[in-house]
């Protein structure tokens, strides 16, 4: 898998245009409430993944096959989330993703 970076504490924000397998949305620190949207037009399968290592280790926590607006929660200091296409899990399209506190 492509490794990307986990963006500093002080970003709020990540958003990513995925359209290829094996692409993931750099990462980004959740320390409490997060929302996550899934938007345009695609198919396959999307991964949420969770990496309690600082990026060393990436977890699969959720997966999505057509757009949600949705939001979760995990308190832990060090956990970031990040989303995109594992290999073999892309057909086509573009998924606008997004993952912000």
């Amino acid at each position: 898998e492509n490794q990307m970076t986990i963006l500093s504490r002080d970003t709020g924000l990540v958003e990513a245009a995925l359209s290829a397998a094996n692409t993931f949305s750099d990462g980004l620190y959740t320390d409490d409430a997060f929302n996550f949207s899934v938007e345009g037009t695609w198919v396959g399968t999307i991964t949420a993944q969770r990496s309690l290592d600082i990026g060393a280790t990436w977890r699969d926590v959720d997966t999505f096959t057509s757009n949600i607006e949705t939001y979760g929660f995990d308190p832990g200091p060090t956990v970031a989330y990040r989303v995109g296409f594992k290999a073999g899990e892309y057909t086509s399209g573009t998924a606008n993703v997004r993952i912000g506190r």
